[in-house]
C-alpha cells in the first residue's frame, strides 16, 4: 500500500512585497498597504506576515489599530513599544509583544538605538470575535525554554506560560540545530503555515529558505528537519 505526502505550497521569499522607504525595508508575504495580490490576501486568520528592518532611531509613530491580534516577534535589536493602555516597554531578541486591538486601540513602534538597526517580523491574525476590550501580553524565554527546539509562544488560553490571543490559533517558535528534525500533528480542518527566518528547513520534502514561507492543510503529521546550519522559524496551527 502506497501513501501520498500531504500537499505543501511554497511562498517563496523573493516573491513577496516588497517596499523600502529608507528608514523602513519591509517585505509582504500578504497583500498589504500598497502591495495588493488577490492571491496572497492572507492564510486562514493569518492576515499579515510583514519582515522589517527599521533604521536607527526612527520607527512607526502612533497610528489606530481595531480588531485585530497584532504581534511582533524581535529578531534583531530592541523594540520600544507605547500604546493608549498605557503599556511601554522594550522588548529584545527572542521576545514576542502580543496586542489585541479590539475595540480600538493607538499605538506607536520604535527603534529606540540610534547605532543600531531593528529586525522584527511583525504578524496579524483576525480575532475570533469583534469589539474586544484591547489587551497586552508578552512572551519571553526563559533559559529552560531556551533549549528547547520547538516551544509555544501564542496560544488561546496561555497554556504553558504563552502569549493569549483571541483566536484558536497556536504559534510555535522552532531553534533546530543542524540536522535536528522535529515533528508537528496537524488535525482535521486546521491549516499550518511555516515561516523560515534563519537556515534552511525542510517541511517533509519541501525545502524553505529564510522569507519563504509554506503552507498546508491536510490532516497529518509533519517533518521539519534542519539542514547544515542552524534553523529559526514560526510554525502557526490555525482554523
Amino acid at each position: 500500500m502506497t501513501t501520498t505526502s500531504p500537499a505543501i505550497t511554497l511562498r517563496a521569499s523573493e516573491d513577496r512585497g516588497h517596499a523600502n522607504h529608507g528608514w523602513l525595508d519591509t517585505y509582504h508575504s500578504f497583500s498589504f498597504s500598497s502591495y495588493y495580490d488577490p492571491e496572497h490576501m492572507g492564510f486562514r486568520s493569518l492576515r499579515v506576515i510583514n519582515q522589517d528592518r527599521i533604521a536607527a532611531a526612527v520607527g512607526f509613530p502612533t497610528h489606530p489599530h481595531r480588531d485585530m491580534e497584532i504581534f511582533s516577534y524581535v529578531l534583531e535589536g530592541a523594540l520600544s513599544h507605547k500604546d493608549s493602555m498605557g503599556n511601554a516597554r522594550e522588548l529584545r531578541p527572542g521576545q514576542i509583544q502580543l496586542m489585541s486591538a479590539g475595540s480600538g486601540v493607538t499605538h506607536s513602534e520604535f527603534n529606540p538605538s540610534k547605532t543600531d538597526p531593528l529586525h522584527i517580523l511583525q504578524i496579524w491574525i483576525e480575532p475570533n470575535k469583534r469589539g474586544l476590550t484591547p489587551s497586552y501580553t508578552e512572551w519571553h524565554p526563559t533559559p529552560e525554554i531556551e533549549a528547547l527546539s520547538k516551544v509555544l509562544v501564542i496560544s488561546p488560553d496561555g497554556r504553558e506560560n504563552s502569549a493569549l490571543i483571541h483566536q484558536d490559533a497556536f504559534v510555535y517558535r522552532l531553534r533546530l540545530n543542524p540536522g535536528e528534525k522535529v515533528t508537528h500533528e496537524l488535525s482535521g480542518n486546521r491549516g499550518l503555515w511555516l515561516q523560515a527566518i534563519h537556515g534552511e528547513v525542510r517541511l517533509n520534502q519541501t525545502i524553505l529558505r529564510p522569507g519563504d514561507g509554506a503552507s498546508a492543510e491536510e490532516a497529518s503529521t509533519y517533518e521539519l528537519i534542519a539542514g547544515d546550519e542552524p534553523v529559526e522559524a514560526l510554525l502557526f496551527d490555525l482554523v
